[in-house]
């Protein structure tokens, strides 16, 4: 088995910011592993008060459902089960755009979320982040 790495965790952060920092926006990237469990935030120069609980939030839900938060934003849209989720979780997951899985070796070991920007600059942050671990 894979196991998300804190060396892992720094390349995508750092992937991530850089991405946000061509895109002209400040951002607060965490990393999880498989669980849920944090690996690493880096809340970002100018990000706003609950970014780094969100960009959790996003991260978790792309871990969790192993799927990408554009994909889950657009399950949301349709209502039912997807619009409850960050009600009946309280919070702890965010299907919302800035969310990607982290996959390697065809198997999701964490997830990505940024938060800080709109929520198109946050899933190319996140898309970004995820993509180096690979």
């Amino acid at each position: 088995m894979i196991q998300m790495t804190l060396q892992m965790a720094e390349t995508a952060v750092r992937a991530a910011q850089d991405k946000a920092k061509a895109l002209g926006t400040p951002m607060t990237v965490t990393v999880v592993d498989e669980a849920g469990r944090l690996v690493l935030s880096a809340r970002g120069d100018g990000t706003g008060f609950f970014t780094p609980e969100t960009s959790r939030a996003k991260a978790v839900a792309a871990a969790a459902f192993k799927r990408s938060n554009k994909e889950l934003a657009e399950m949301v849209a349709q209502g039912g089960f997807w619009a409850l989720v960050p009600t009946v979780l309280q919070g702890q997951a965010l299907p919302t755009l800035g969310g990607t899985p982290i996959v390697r070796g065809g198997q999701v070991i964490g997830g990505i979320g940024c938060g800080g920007g709109t929520g198109q600059q946050d899933q190319e942050s996140s898309d970004a982040g995820a993509a180096v671990v690979k």
